[in-house]
């Protein structure tokens, strides 16, 4: 058997017989704290004239990739804690794959892609009307997607093609452990997985760090004013930046030693990947950024009306 039409037991979490509805109820607040949220940002951007603009577009779709994630993850984690037995079919475990590194690594590149915005408005002011047109920021945003789907569908296509000797993933969801079910450690998966880190994870983090770098010397410079409007539009992206790359290395270290971790430390890591980012990305925008953070207030005291 070559697992091909196996069900794959998925055995990352903890006591779920006992836990069942407490596992449901904390997935749902979640989930709908994630949709209410980044659903909020949207709006708010997708409203009011004066927010659209590059960076603020940006800032939206960053919702919508969280929303598309968090997707791809949540409605089969409420059916697996009700469910007497947690598994899903190997088809199904390669989708879900798929969609959850393709939206992970989208995450990196609509940062690169705000990093790059900032940079032109505030190193080169007087260009950034012709460079960051509607154009350049619509191409940022297809190649935000379309870059991670090209990458993750070849390495989906050559996983699907490896025999399966184990069927016990150590995970709530597919992420890189399924690795550890093939038979023998595929040379070629590896190399795949090295390129599309070092693609779609490091050159981006290296290129928002140069700019930022570049960012920082030149606001040195300037006045205080200048200062201060640089520092509210370009820490809110780094504390997402450093937030987001702490959460992969969760994910990177759970696939590689997710057998070697105690149940409850890998579950702990595997909840933190799939919600902390979802939900820190608009609480941050949200309050950080003034504008956003001025409609949000006349929002919510219409509806208190």
């Amino acid at each position: 058997m070559n697992g091909t039409h196996a069900l794959i037991v998925l055995g990352g979490y903890v006591d779920v017989d006992k836990y069942r509805y407490v596992y449901f109820v904390l997935f749902l607040i979640l989930y709908v704290l994630i949709l209410c949220s980044n659903c909020t940002i949207i709006c708010v951007i997708w409203i009011h004239r004066n927010l659209h603009e590059p960076m603020y577009v940006f800032i939206a779709a960053l919702s919508v990739n969280s929303l598309l994630f968090s997707t791809a993850i949540y409605p089969k984690l409420f059916v697996d804690v009700l469910s007497q037995s947690q598994t899903v079919s190997r088809a199904a475990c390669m989708t879900q794959l798929f969609f959850f590194y393709t939206f992970g690594c989208s995450d990196f590149l609509l940062l690169s892609a705000m990093a790059y915005d900032r940079y032109v408005s505030i190193c080169k002011p007087l260009q950034y009307a012709t460079t960051m047109g509607a154009t350049t920021v619509t191409v940022f945003l297809v190649l935000a997607w379309f870059l991670p789907a090209c990458h993750l569908a070849v390495a989906t296509v050559i996983k699907t093609n490896y025999k399966l000797c184990k069927f016990v993933l150590k995970g709530i969801f597919c992420n890189n452990t399924f690795n550890g079910l093939q038979c023998v450690r595929s040379k070629t998966v590896a190399v795949v997985g090295v390129l599309i880190f070092i693609n779609i994870g490091v050159i981006p983090v290296l290129f928002i760090l140069y700019t930022y770098t570049k960012i920082f010397l030149v606001v040195f410079r300037r006045c205080s004013r200048v200062r201060e409007k640089a520092a509210e539009t370009c820490v809110p992206h780094l504390m997402v930046l450093i937030s987001f790359s702490f959460l992969t290395s969760f994910d990177m270290i759970v696939g590689q030693m997710g057998s070697e971790l105690p149940d409850s430390l890998r579950l702990m890591m595997m909840l933190q990947v799939v919600a902390y980012n979802p939900l820190f990305n608009p609480i941050i925008y949200g309050v950080k950024m003034k504008e956003i953070w001025k409609h949000i207030k006349k929002l919510f005291r219409r509806s208190s009306k």
